[in-house]
């Protein structure tokens, strides 16, 4: 389309403020940001949409200008609502680099734009498209008449009867169709997204298809227009933190109008993505704030300030200051430069929010920064009592790292690790500088670990699990090797299960009835096998230094 069509589309409030000569240059895409410098989110041809939140005074515009017309793009749409009119000095710069101009009336969202950009640049659709498209533009609204994600999939389902859903990295449920007949499993849904983020790591182009038990899902990627193909240098740059759309039907034999309406949602469903991450900028911005001033020592009342501030916008109507827990998350690749901070923030916002709760954004009650490659998330708890079984409330690492090890071990694809720490609940201010340094160390504890997603809380630095990874290699190797190798030579020659029978006696304690009885064994049987571990190894496990021995030896192989 050409840039003249969009400015005689009178529904989109665009006003000409430069660039004439220019109208008949071709629109190939629509992207939205207030970066200072988007260069890296750029290919060429796009729409801009800026709210000008980078500008902070008239020194900021030629050099922004100034990457937008080195990158190609077609033109500059500047919103009013920010700052009324357009200032003369942005005018000025785009009229220097021959770069088209636009004012955007307040009255129209930028979603309005973009979604007539993205339906006109896709070209003539089928009917079912226009259906779904055009009939529902409600679902790009950020009013409440808007229906986000759902109403898209919703009509995926009455109009075309395809059950649908779109999830996050770690497999949380985003949205879902009625007709989708409610939430999937957590286990499909893990499938599904391992699956994904395989097919994404190998470069291939979507549908992925998959069979999960008895039906098959066909899977599309939903990637903004800012994460469009060729954006990024690195697809490990966005693999982990790019949503999924996931339809219940084999797309390998679909005609291509019906891939072409699909692909059409993906974008749709892509503007609500860059509308939820537009939303988190202030949680982003009141976490940096808070990490900034815990790292450089500011004194407890000024961070207690900031906090009494964070805490209305993650818990509105909260009465009480709540109490806090802090989270860091790492994630490293093999060789390659790939900028790891954004990606960690990214998939922390995903893994940390309520898996209960529904929507893209009603579940969003944490707030993430990120610096250098590591993201560090303040999660607020509401001042409640322990569970009833005891144990503490809050966030616990060993929950965590079942909810997303299978999904993200696919994404990471055997050249990348996840390492996550969690630390304990602190009641106030003074206790957040503990607290994150505990989160570094419990995440430094997961990081030694073995296997491409590990986490370790705070419950495991006041153990023996503290010193453990710490060993050389070497070290554990030799000491392994010679308490439990000639037991594993004995159990391959003879099938003697002197192995299990280790570790469940150490388990109860060295109780003989009660190991007897775990093992289904009579206690004679039992007083065998642990006599002839201790002549194999030559050690007495009446002894507490002994039990430690094979304890430690057991933990570490």
């Amino acid at each position: 389309m050409r840039l003249r069509a969009l400015l005689e589309t009178d529904a989109l409030g665009l006003r000409l403020l430069g660039g004439e000569d220019e109208l008949d240059r071709t629109v190939r895409g629509v992207m939205t940001t207030d970066l200072k410098d988007p260069s890296r989110y750029l290919s060429g041809g796009e729409l801009v949409l800026t709210g000008l939140a980078w500008r902070h005074d008239a020194e900021d515009s030629e050099p922004f200008v100034r990457i937008l017309a080195g990158a190609g793009v077609a033109a500059l749409a500047a919103g009013e609502a920010e700052l009324g009119d357009i200032p003369d000095d942005l005018v000025v710069a785009c009229a220097r680099h021959r770069l088209p101009l636009f004012a955007v009336n307040e009255s129209v969202a930028f979603a309005t734009i973009t979604e007539h950009v993205v339906r006109q640049v896709s070209g003539e659709r089928a009917g079912d498209l226009a259906a779904v498209v055009e009939r529902h533009r409600r679902m790009m609204t950020s009013g409440p008449a808007g229906g986000g994600p759902d109403v898209v999939l919703d009509l995926l389902g009455t109009d075309l009867d395809l059950r649908a859903w779109v999830l996050s990295p770690a497999g949380r449920a985003i949205a879902g169709s009625k007709l989708a007949g409610g939430a999937l499993p957590a286990s499909t849904r893990a499938e599904l997204a391992a699956a994904h983020l395989a097919a994404a790591r190998t470069g291939r182009r979507g549908p992925h298809r998959v069979t999960v038990g008895q039906a098959t899902y066909s899977l599309f990627p939903v990637r903004s227009p800012g994460r469009a193909t060729g954006a990024f240098r690195d697809v490990r740059e966005t693999v982990l933190s790019d949503w999924l759309l996931a339809v219940e039907a084999d797309a390998g034999d679909w005609p291509e109008e019906r891939l072409d309406l699909l692909q059409g949602v993906t974008q749709l469903i892509a503007v609500e993505r860059e509308r939820r991450d537009a939303a988190r900028t202030v949680r982003r911005r009141l976490a940096q704030e808070v990490l900034e001033l815990v790292q450089t020592g500011a004194a407890p009342a000024e961070i207690a300030a900031r906090l009494r501030v964070a805490a209305p916008v993650l818990l509105p109507g909260l009465g009480a200051a709540p109490h806090w827990q802090v989270v860091v998350a790492r994630v490293e690749w093999d060789g390659g430069e790939v900028e790891c901070g954004p990606v960690a923030q990214a998939l922390l916002e995903e893994i940390l929010v309520d898996p209960l709760s529904p929507g893209p954004e009603h579940s969003d009650r944490i707030a993430v920064a990120h610096t250098g490659d590591e993201a560090v998330a303040l999660v607020p708890l509401p001042a409640v009592p322990a569970e009833e079984d005891g144990s503490e409330p809050g966030l616990h690492a060993d929950a965590l790292l079942a909810a997303v090890r299978e999904p993200l071990s696919a994404g990471l694809n055997g050249d990348g690790r996840l390492t996550i720490g969690v630390s304990a609940a602190v009641h106030s201010a003074e206790g957040l500088r503990g607290a994150l340094e505990e989160a570094r160390h419990a995440r430094r504890v997961a990081a030694a670990r073995p296997g491409r997603v590990c986490a370790a809380g705070h419950q495991e630095l006041a153990s023996h699990v503290l010193l453990l990874p710490f060993v050389p290699d070497d070290v554990r190797r030799a000491f392994t090797a010679r308490l439990l190798d000639p037991l594993r030579e004995y159990d391959g020659r003879h099938r003697a299960e002197l192995i299990p029978t280790l570790e469940a006696f150490l388990d109860c304690d060295g109780s003989w009835t009660r190991c007897a009885a775990r093992l289904h064994l009579h206690v004679n049987t039992l007083r065998y096998r642990v006599g002839r571990i201790e002549q194999l190894t030559s050690r007495d496990l009446s002894r507490l230094e002994d039990k430690l021995d094979f304890f430690l030896a057991l933990r570490m192989s």
